[in-house]
């Protein structure tokens, strides 16, 4: 029985994510029919509300991320859906009230949309347990049919093994890892076949290439971390010359259309983020100054398209003459005022002027200091990609990544985002950012007993890995 469901594990996810939606709907339409008993009935009304209601939830889970409850942590799941159903219910009852024919309400406080507004608000907090419900039971009905997979990496020896067991480590439910084992040991083959996946770790690519084959042949799930050419062809395309099989790998470039409506759309979004947070920024300022009498506006070079360089403006949150050391936990230089700016990035408002004046865009690679962006050079040549674009307040790096996230790994991301470039890529990465501004500040989790003991389990494999002919560098 248990194999049968094994099999069924996708169907049962989905069934699982139909049923939630289903369940949303039907709060909504309760708490709307209250007031306006017509949508519960067989109507043009009720048939437009309802399919408004699952297109947009379609739409936003592909922007905020979907039901998946089988790759991605609950909280962050959760934090999606409900962002989705809040702007779903917004459409349907804008949808509702266009479509009501009904006389207007005589309320006074909501002349126009009477109690409906309050019903629709009602319905929201009716359904964030709903959707609670729904990923917590089905997370542990998923995860009561598929074990965890028993994972074998396999490191060349890099300084990222560390970091790499410590994210995998993170999803507990769905990878253990079992063994380590080094790219040029004689038992690696043998190893492979008894794992259910493998994570390459730091591998030259033709031997990555190989291993790849080999797991793919052997029917094997394999994790690696990509380089530069991965992300090139993960846009590549296949085409025929005649009966001959061509991938076609071109580089990303923007064409006039989307060059002109990025940068109206730059300009808009700025000039209207300023108006609406010009009373948040003057609260902030006169806290700003009230705290140490310093100035409010801080501006710092930083580098963007071309590598030309440019004045960058935040919000102060460190003390006067900090210095350019990095950032650390409880850092003493940041202000009381400023630790509560930088928690919700209040501090960034101010880069809208930078999009205005054309030195930066809403959407793009991360805007870096100059210094930084010569010492990243010299380790990583093909960090001057980045600087195809200009660079962006927000963008895949500010949205997945960490402040402590590596520079490589801020450059796989930022090249992500150009090789990707799309004005509705553009357009799902600025919902995303309020997905960031909801969801908990990830470099301060913690680890509960069971997974404190599994982590000093797997620090214990590694440094017997290093006994056993591991590099210093992973020290």
């Amino acid at each position: 029985m248990k194999s049968f469901l094994f099999k069924c594990r996708k169907s049962i996810v989905l069934v699982l994510e139909l049923l939630m939606y289903f369940a949303l709907a039907a709060v909504l339409f309760a708490m709307l029919s209250i007031n306006n008993p017509q949508v519960l009935r067989i109507s043009r009304t009720s048939a437009i509300m309802l399919v408004m209601f699952f297109f947009s939830c379609y739409m936003l889970a592909r922007v905020y991320g979907k039901y998946d409850i089988d790759v991605r942590k609950s909280k962050p799941i959760i934090i999606s859906i409900v962002l989705s159903v809040l702007l779903a219910d917004a459409v349907t009852f804008v949808m509702m009230i266009i479509m009501n024919t009904n006389v207007v309400t005589n309320n006074e406080v909501y002349p126009y949309l009477g109690e409906d507004i309050l019903w629709t608000l009602a319905a929201f907090l009716l359904q964030i347990p709903v959707a609670v419900l729904f990923t917590y039971g089905g997370n542990a009905i998923y995860f009561s049919i598929v074990p965890p997979e028993n994972c074998l990496v396999i490191t060349a020896g890099g300084s990222g093994l560390r970091h790499l067991i410590k994210g995998v480590e993170k999803y507990k439910k769905q990878y253990r890892i079992t063994k380590i084992i080094r790219s040029d040991d004689p038992g690696l083959y043998e190893e492979i076949i008894l794992h259910d996946s493998v994570f390459l770790d730091g591998l030259p690519y033709d031997l990555s290439g190989k291993l790849l084959e080999y797991c793919y042949s052997k029917r094997k799930n394999v994790y690696r971390t990509p380089e530069v050419p991965d992300l090139v062809t993960q846009t590549s395309e296949l085409m025929l010359l005649g009966d001959e099989t061509i991938i076609r790998s071109f580089v990303k470039e923007k064409n006039m259309h989307q060059r002109i409506v990025k940068r109206l759309a730059d300009i808009v979004i700025s000039a209207a983020g300023l108006v609406i947070t010009s009373p948040l920024l003057l609260i902030c300022a006169v806290l700003i100054k009230a705290e140490d009498g310093g100035h409010v506006i801080f501006s710092q070079n930083r580098v963007t398209i071309s590598g030309r360089f440019f004045k960058l403006y935040k919000l102060r949150t460190m003390r006067e003459d900090s210095g350019k050391a990095m950032v650390t936990d409880d850092d003493k230089r940041i202000t009381k005022i400023g630790r509560f700016i930088r928690k919700f990035r209040i501090d960034e408002i101010p880069q809208f002027v930078n999009v205005i004046k054309g030195e930066m865009s809403v959407v793009g690679p991360r805007a870096e200091m100059a210094d930084r962006v010569y010492m990243n050079v010299q380790e990583m040549p093909e960090y001057m990609y980045r600087y195809r674009m200009k660079a962006g307040i927000t963008g895949y790096a500010q949205i997945h990544g960490k402040y402590n996230t590596s520079p490589k790994d801020k450059l796989l991301l930022d090249l992500t985002y150009i090789q990707t470039f799309s004005l509705w890529n553009d357009f799902k990465i600025i919902l995303q950012t309020l997905f960031v501004l909801l969801r908990p500040d990830k470099s301060t989790e913690a680890y509960d007993d069971e997974a404190s003991e599994r982590q000093e389990h797997i620090v214990q494999m590694v440094d017997e890995h290093l006994k056993n002919g591991g590099t210093d560098e992973q020290r």
